[in-house]
């Protein structure tokens, strides 16, 4: 084999891994990944952010709630993927599994309007979101 075909085939090998190792990071996402963008079918300058479902697992779903906390009622179920349209931002109980992450989304698509906890959205976190979604 020549030294610029091995070349060749080793980057095309050290490309497939950097593509896998970043696949493997999307299926860990936390809410430091991402941020909230335009939301899909919005039209050029609407204001409106978005942000998916994330982290959920298999079987299971994302509950939206009429408030910030977990014993308040259901309004729907999402699974990952979902895109939610991100109103505004408050705190409430903390994360379902256990990291203490007290931000949630009041949250809104076509049918229904509730709370989530942020945890379970790429939206970037705080750092990234306080400056584009406001306090409710």
């Amino acid at each position: 084999m020549s030294t610029s075909r091995l070349l060749t085939s080793r980057l095309g090998a050290a490309a497939g891994t950097a593509v896998l190792l970043a696949g493997a990071g999307l299926l860990a996402a936390t809410p430091a990944q991402a941020a909230p963008r335009a939301c899909p079918g919005s039209g050029a300058g609407d204001p409106a952010r978005c942000a998916q479902v994330i982290g959920i697992n298999a079987g299971s779903s994302l509950v939206m709630r009429t408030a910030p906390r977990y014993s308040a009622g259901a309004v729907a179920r999402w699974g990952n993927g979902q895109w939610l349209e991100l109103d505004c931002w408050t705190t409430g109980d903390p994360d379902a599994d256990g990291h203490g992450y007290r931000y949630w989304m009041l949250v809104s698509t076509g049918s229904s309007s509730g709370y989530v906890n942020d945890w379970y959205l790429d939206s970037g976190g705080p750092a990234t979101w306080k400056s584009v979604i406001p306090q409710c």
